[in-house]
């Protein structure tokens, strides 16, 4: 009898651990890009160059900020594991993962924090060293969601993003649009799963974003798309209307001949027509 329940004691013991919740990181295709490259124009007293401010000059900011992007995404993991900022935990953390938006300023929230409190209470980057609040205002007008911003093109940015980018194609990483839709939501068993605006699209789009972005790389080192070789495609740099444009049209471009002549996933995997409109 006590051999028994100690068995019994035991399988509850097992039971229990089991249960126990499993941390989920977050997506990080939803996690906000910096769209801003770390030490532009450094002054030789440690303050480079931010986003513009209202005089339309440049905000300085710390050489080293923004920060190293895995470094960040760890210290948001960490912070939305908690539920807090775990360096302030006074101020409370949540990245939901939908597509409204509600979340979508959510996340954005989270990101200004976890950047503001990197290193302790208040203690981080500023965030004139990102495009985050552009990019917040730029969700509550209703205009985009939370896309990449286009980064600072001065010759320092230039260099930066050159030795960081993929070496066929050369794309900068963080000029590459954000897909706002995560693959695989509300799975109907046909595999067909919800995209924007609750179309039905494959339950594998959009694509997994490395694959994604190595495709873009050989598209626009190719100067058309691989496999539909009549469209042309392009990916400029710059920040004005028509730059970012052609680059939400390459993405387009790319996502739809994935695996053949229009062979890819649909637009509607993605807000990519809905950032296009915005900066047409």
């Amino acid at each position: 009898m006590k051999f028994t329940t100690a068995l019994f004691a035991a399988g509850a013991a097992i039971v229990s651990v089991s249960s126990v919740p499993v941390r989920r990181d977050v997506d990080p295709n939803l996690v906000p890009q910096f769209g801003l490259a770390a030490g532009i124009n450094p002054d030789g007293t440690g303050n480079c160059d931010g986003i513009n401010g209202p005089n339309g000059q440049p905000i300085l900011i710390p050489c080293n900020c923004p920060p190293d992007r895995n470094t960040f995404i760890a210290d948001l993991n960490a912070n939305v594991a908690a539920g807090h900022a775990t360096n302030n935990p006074g101020i409370a953390v949540s990245f939901p993962s939908d597509n409204s938006q509600a979340s979508q300023l959510a996340r954005i929230d989270a990101a200004l924090v976890t950047l503001q409190n990197l290193n302790g209470a208040g203690v981080g980057c500023p965030a004139s060293s990102t495009t985050f609040v552009a990019q917040q205002a730029a969700i509550q007008a209703g205009t985009t969601v939370a896309a990449a911003a286009p980064a600072a093109t001065t010759a320092a940015a230039a260099a930066a993003a050159t030795s960081a980018a993929p070496a066929t194609g050369g794309v900068d990483v963080s000029l590459v649009p954000e897909f706002g839709v995560t693959a695989g939501q509300s799975p109907d068993g046909t595999g067909n799963c919800i995209g924007i605006n609750n179309i039905k699209i494959p339950c594998t789009c959009p694509p997994d974003r490395d694959t994604f972005i190595a495709d873009l790389n050989a598209n626009v080192a190719a100067g058309h798309a691989v496999n539909n070789p009549s469209v042309a495609v392009s990916f400029p740099t710059g920040q004005n209307n028509a730059d970012a444009a052609a680059r939400i049209e390459a993405a387009i471009v790319t996502l739809q001949n994935l695996n053949g002549a229009g062979v890819g996933c649909p637009a509607a995997s993605t807000t990519f027509s809905a950032q296009l409109a915005a900066v047409q």
